[in-house]
């Protein structure tokens, strides 16, 4: 057994959807949409990584406390860089030990996510 997907309900499919996608870099799988909800189906590009990101239309509170998601970064810094030039506000780089290295930003709907070097 493995961990497959995780569902995200947004507030603003396009703004997390922007930041998943342009941001975080995940690709597109699939989009659907109804009068009462749309979806979409996000995954890197080995298709490990799977979120679904849902917004339902009559849905007017959307929270995001207590959960990080981790994504590792082959370069933590370009990210960073990165981050502040898109005024995503990220912390500064952590490094507890000498294998890893990360820093947060929050999405568009207050998630916070962290992105992780191992070194």
């Amino acid at each position: 057994m493995h961990f497959y997907q995780l569902m995200l309900r947004v507030r603003d499919l396009e703004k997390s959807l922007a930041f998943y996608r342009d941001f975080v870099g995940l690709k597109v799988l699939n989009r659907l949409k109804s009068d009462e909800w749309e979806v979409a189906f996000l995954a890197d590009k080995e298709g490990a990584t799977q979120i679904e990101l849902i917004h339902i239309k009559e849905c007017v509170k959307v929270e995001a406390k207590g959960l990080t998601i981790c994504f590792q970064t082959e370069d933590v810094d370009a990210l960073h860089k990165k981050a502040q030039e898109e005024g995503l506000n990220p912390s500064d780089i952590r490094n507890p030990d000498p294998l890893n290295r990360y820093f947060y930003v929050y999405d568009p709907d207050g998630l916070s996510i962290e992105f992780k070097q191992k070194v």
